[in-house]
C-alpha cells in the first residue's frame, strides 16, 4: 500500500460513534484526523427492540457530519461497521440503509467475536513485540469483548452481552449511585461473564490490557486524580467507587477526568469493570491504546495490498475442517470466476471484490456434504450463516451463505433480493460453473459466450450446436437452468448458432 493513502475507519458504537483517519508509514500507523461523538445510541431501544427516532436521527445526524470529512475517499479506503446495538435492533435495517445513504459508504454490521478480534489486532499493533499470552478487554456500551492472543495470533474471543449503557439503565437509573445498587451490578455482570472463567481464565494469561471505552474512561480519571494513567488496579477502582458513593449521584460527581459524554455511563462501565477484575483475578489492568477502529484500519491496509486477507485464510480453514474436494472446487472457482468475466464491466469498481466472494462461495459449495449429500447445499448454507468465520461480518457471510444454498436446485427457495443485479450475475456464473463441472474434471467450455441485458433482467448463453451434440449431459442440464430462471424476475436462455 502506497504510504500517503488515506484510511478511515468508523466505529458505531452504542455510546459513540468515532472516526479514525490514518495513514501507513513504514508499516506504522500515523493517525491524520480524530471525530467523535457522543450519540448513546444504546439507550434508544422500546419494549421491543427497537431503535426510537430519536436515537437514529442523532445518529443519522452524526454520520452526516463524518460523510463531509471523507468526501471523496474511494471505496477500499473506508470501513464502518456497527457493534452491539444494531446487532440486537429490530429495525436495524432502517437504520443501516439510512445511514449508508448519509455517509455514502456501506455500513457493516460485525458479530461479537469479529469485534473482539480487530479490537486485538488494534491493541497488539501498539505492544512490543512478543509471545507472552495477553489479554485483552473492552467494555463497550452493550457488550464486552474479551480475546486472548499471543502476538499477532488471536486464540480465543468471546462477546458478552454486559456494558456501561445497559447496566446503567438497569442498576443506575437516573445517575443514583448506591452501596447496593453496585452490588447488585457487579454480580449481574459476573453471572453473565461467568463462562469466561474456563476460556480466559487466570491461568490463561501473563498480562491482561484494557482497551477503549471505560477502561479509557477511568484511566483518564485516574491520571487527572495523580494516580498512575497506563495502569487500573483494584484499588484504583476502590478509590473511585468510595468517590461515587460520597456523591451519591454521578451528577454530582467533582472529578477532573471526567469527561461530561461519560458521566451518565459511569457507573454501569465501573460495575462491569470492577465485577470482571474480581472473577478473572486481575490484579492490575494494563491501559493499551489500540482499539477497534486500529483493528479495521490495519485490516484495510492488509486487504490493500491482496496479500493478506482474513477472509482468505477462513475460507481455507473450512474448507479442510470440512474435507471438501479442493480440486472440484478450484475447478468450479475458475470456471465461474471466468463466466463472470463476461457478464460484468471491467468499469465496475467492485468487479475485484465481487469476484474474490464468487471464489469463495465456489471454494466452500460443497461444505454441506461433510453433514450429508442429501441436500449438502442447505446444510453448507447453515454452516456459514451459524459460523464464527474471521474477518467477515455478518452480511458477507448471510450473502456467501445464500450463494452456497442457490447453487443447485430451485431458486424460489431463496430468501435473497433477484433485484441486485451483482448478486444475480455471481449467482448465475456460480450456477453454472456447478453444472459446467458436473463430471468432475475439467470442462471444455470455450466458445460458450455469456451476455447480460440487465435492464430486461435477460441472461443469453450462446453455445454451438456441436458442441451440444458432444455434451448432451450438459446441454440437457443447461436446459433444465433456463427453466428454473423462469420461476425470477430473469431469464436464462440458451442460445445455439
Amino acid at each position: 500500500m502506497e504510504n500517503t493513502t488515506f484510511l478511515a475507519a468508523v466505529d458505531l458504537g452504542s455510546n459513540s460513534f468515532r472516526m479514525e483517519i490514518g495513514r501507513f508509514d513504514h508499516g506504522q500507523l500515523q493517525r491524520v484526523d480524530y471525530l467523535k461523538e457522543t450519540v448513546r445510541l444504546g439507550n434508544g431501544f422500546d419494549e421491543e427492540r427497537n431503535l426510537s427516532d430519536a436515537a437514529m436521527r442523532r445518529g443519522w445526524d452524526c454520520l452526516a457530519r463524518f460523510a463531509e470529512r471523507i468526501h471523496g475517499f474511494e471505496a477500499g479506503q473506508v470501513r464502518a461497521v456497527a457493534t452491539q446495538t444494531l446487532r440486537e435492533a429490530r429495525n436495524r435495517d432502517r437504520f443501516i440503509a439510512r445511514g449508508n445513504d448519509l455517509l455514502g459508504f456501506p455500513i457493516e454490521v460485525i458479530a461479537g467475536t469479529e469485534e473482539a478480534r480487530l479490537i486485538y489486532q488494534g491493541v497488539q499493533h501498539w505492544l512490543p513485540p512478543g509471545d507472552e499470552r495477553r489479554l485483552v478487554i473492552d467494555i463497550g456500551g452493550r457488550s464486552t469483548e474479551l480475546v486472548l492472543g499471543a502476538g499477532p495470533q488471536v486464540l480465543r474471543t468471546s462477546s458478552s452481552r454486559v456494558g456501561s449503557v445497559a447496566w446503567s439503565m438497569k442498576y443506575f437509573a437516573n445517575g443514583e449511585f448506591t452501596e447496593s445498587a453496585l452490588r447488585r451490578a457487579e454480580i449481574a455482570a459476573q453471572a453473565v461473564l461467568e463462562e469466561a472463567l474456563t476460556t480466559h481464565g487466570h491461568d490463561q494469561w501473563e498480562q491482561a490490557y484494557g482497551a477503549s471505552g471505560t477502561v479509557g474512561a477511568v484511566a483518564d480519571i485516574l491520571g487527572a486524580a495523580g494516580r498512575s494513567t497506563d495502569r487500573i488496579n483494584r484499588d484504583d477502582l476502590n478509590w473511585l467507587v468510595k468517590t461515587l458513593l460520597r456523591a451519591g449521584n454521578t451528577s454530582k460527581v467533582q472529578l477532573a477526568g471526567l469527561r461530561d459524554d461519560r458521566r451518565a455511563v459511569l457507573g454501569g462501565g465501573l460495575s462491569v469493570l470492577r465485577g470482571l477484575m474480581e472473577l478473572l483475578r486481575i490484579d492490575e489492568l494494563q491501559v493499551a491504546q489500540g482499539a477497534l477502529r486500529h483493528g479495521l484500519l490495519l485490516e484495510m491496509a492488509e486487504r490493500q495490498d491482496h496479500d493478506s486477507d482474513a477472509r482468505d485464510v477462513s475460507v481455507q480453514r473450512l474448507a479442510q475442517k470440512f474435507a471438501v474436494d479442493r480440486e472440484q472446487a478450484q475447478r468450479v472457482s475458475r470456471v465461474a470466476t471466468q463466466l463472470h468475466v463476461q457478464l460484468d464491466s471491467a468499469s465496475n469498481p467492485r468487479r475485484g471484490e465481487l469476484q474474490r466472494k464468487l471464489q469463495w462461495a465456489a471454494q466452500l459449495h460443497e461444505i454441506g456434504i461433510a453433514i450429508s449429500s442429501s441436500d449438502y447445499h442447505k446444510h453448507g448454507a447453515y454452516i456459514l450463516e451459524n459460523a464464527d468465520v474471521v474477518g467477515f461480518t455478518l452480511p458477507e457471510l448471510q450473502r456467501l451463505g445464500l450463494l452456497v444454498l442457490g447453487h443447485r436446485g430451485k431458486l424460489k427457495k431463496l430468501d435473497a433480493d433477484f433485484a441486485a443485479p451483482d448478486f444475480v450475475k455471481m449467482l448465475l456464473a456460480l450456477r453454472l460453473a456447478v453444472i459446467l463441472c458436473h463430471a468432475r474434471r475439467d470442462p471444455q467450455h470455450q466458445g460458450l459466450e455469456l451476455k447480460c441485458n440487465a435492464q430486461y433482467q435477460r441472461f443469453f448463453l450462446g453455445v454451438d450446436k456441436d458442441w451440444l451434440q458432444r455434451f448432451p449431459q450438459s446441454a440437457h442440464l443447461l436446459r433444465q437452468e433456463s427453466q428454473s430462471w423462469l420461476k425470477t424476475a430473469w431469464t436464462f436462455e440458451l442460445m445455439e448458432r
